[in-house]
């Protein structure tokens, strides 16, 4: 019987030592695989990220330019909404780039730092709240863009003002993002 059992033991001892290696370097692989795609996200997102933050900034000077325009013509009955739009050059919104985060978010969230995570949720909730508050202007401008009244553009600098509210935390949020991912890879 003991010369069975050393048999046995012989054969399943190899046997059970490369399962746990294989399993061992199955598992080393993923992770290294994990690695590497939090990586390559993390490339892509801080350039997605910095791309944003510098539309941001480029969008609300244009749009502090449109408050300008409107207070110069606030007083003025003769200039409607549509010629001051004119005069500032249109209405400019940021493009808000997440698709890494959609990516991400969809698949393997989990890899990711949970605050770096956080602060990603809550960027794509305020890029939803901008373009309900850019909708919101759209449809103010079309509904009263021959309107010359004073409380018009005042109303107006009221909804610019709320874009520009939300895109400064955007930008401001943004820039924790970068940082920590500069940080890390310092």
């Amino acid at each position: 019987m003991k010369k069975a059992i050393k048999a046995f033991l012989k054969e399943i001892i190899p046997i059970v030592i490369g399962i746990l290696v294989a399993l061992y370097i199955n598992n080393w692989n993923e992770d290294r695989k994990d690695r590497n795609y939090i990586d390559r996200i993390s490339i892509s997102m801080h350039k997605e990220l910095t791309e944003t933050s510098n539309d941001i900034t480029e969008k609300l000077a244009q749009q502090q330019m449109l408050v300008d325009s409107l207070n110069f013509y606030e007083k003025d009955d003769q200039i409607p909404l549509d010629q001051i739009i004119k005069k500032a050059k249109g209405i400019y919104i940021p493009s808000i780039k997440m698709n890494s985060w959609k990516a991400i978010s969809s698949s393997k969230i989990e890899l990711m730092d949970y605050d770096k995570v956080s602060l990603l949720a809550d960027i794509q909730e305020q890029k939803e709240l901008l373009q309900i508050k850019s909708e919101k202007l759209l449809d103010f401008i079309y509904a009263n863009y021959r309107e010359a009244k004073e409380e018009k553009k005042e109303f107006m600098k009221i909804l610019i003002r709320e874009i520009m509210s939300t895109e400064t935390s955007l930008r401001n949020d943004i820039q924790k993002i970068i940082k920590k991912t500069n940080g890390a890879k310092n």
